[in-house]
């Protein structure tokens, strides 16, 4: 049984090792010092620096750019949850016949390129007064962001048995009440899931900044990569500390829900 487990552990570990080995080159990459090559094999050095993040902050300003991140995500996370939820146990309280049909469209409108959509929703926000705004930035969320995100949701509450909402309905419990005082508990790990994905979407949106906003106080952490990329084309140190700055909250925040992930598992 030891021997198992001790192979289990080193699987483990490589996996995770294959995982981490991007950010560990990415850190050391940040750290490397301006005006030298960056080492094309995988070795350590004890040369480093901290100068490459101050000349990204002198270059780019990130703070700017990492508060409208946030402020992006603070706003479509909530929402998307909120409304994929509505969707995902509207579509489990339906016949199975009207279920099948809204899976159906679901998946259609899943296979949609995402590039056809570009130039209809530019004239719908320009339409709607939402061009340069933050509201075109996460008008998505007002539909669940993604189909995805609605079967995930609709799977999660199919599962719940027919008798617990019936019984709910005969204590006087409403559409609304039974959505927020017994699916969504059940759910949880669901809308956690769904929580991290609407997170890593919107954090490294670089498209719909690009298209429809023009003001560059209003960019997000994608577009300063960007912008430092143009800016400094053959100082990879600087964009890797950039890099660096644009990955901390995600890693930050993943580290914090760990405790949370374990007691799923278990």
């Amino acid at each position: 049984m030891s021997f198992k487990l001790s192979w289990r552990l080193v699987l483990r570990l490589l996996v995770t090792a294959v995982f981490l080995l991007p950010l560990f080159w990415m850190l050391t990459a940040a750290l490397h010092p301006q005006g030298r090559p960056l080492p094309t094999t995988l070795t350590f050095s004890l040369d480093l620096t901290l100068d490459n993040f101050g000349r990204v902050l002198a270059l780019v300003p990130m703070g700017r750019y990492t508060f409208n991140s946030l402020l992006v995500v603070l706003l479509a996370v909530p929402l998307t949850l909120l409304t994929s939820s509505w969707a995902g146990f509207s579509m489990a309280q339906l016949p199975k016949a009207s279920q099948r049909r809204w899976i159906v469209l679901s998946l259609a409108v899943l296979m949609v390129p995402g590039v056809a959509l570009w130039s209809t929703r530019f004239f719908i926000y320009a339409w709607l007064g939402w061009y340069n705004t933050i509201l075109a930035l996460i008008a998505p969320a007002f539909m669940g962001t993604s189909p995805f995100f609605v079967l995930m949701f609709y799977r999660a509450f199919r599962r719940i048995p027919v008798a617990i909402y019936e019984a709910a309905r005969l204590e006087g419990a409403g559409v609304l009440a039974s959505w927020r005082q017994i699916g969504l508990p059940i759910v949880r790990p669901t809308a956690v899931g769904v929580a991290l994905l609407s997170f890593i979407l919107y954090w490294s949106d670089f498209v719909s900044p690009l298209l429809y906003l023009r003001t560059q106080s209003r960019y997000t952490l994608p577009i300063a990569l960007q912008l430092l990329q143009q800016l400094t084309p053959s100082q990879w140190s600087l964009l890797m500390a950039g890099a660096v700055l644009t990955t901390v909250i995600p890693v930050v925040l993943f580290l914090l829900l760990q405790p949370y992930f374990a007691r799923i598992g278990s």
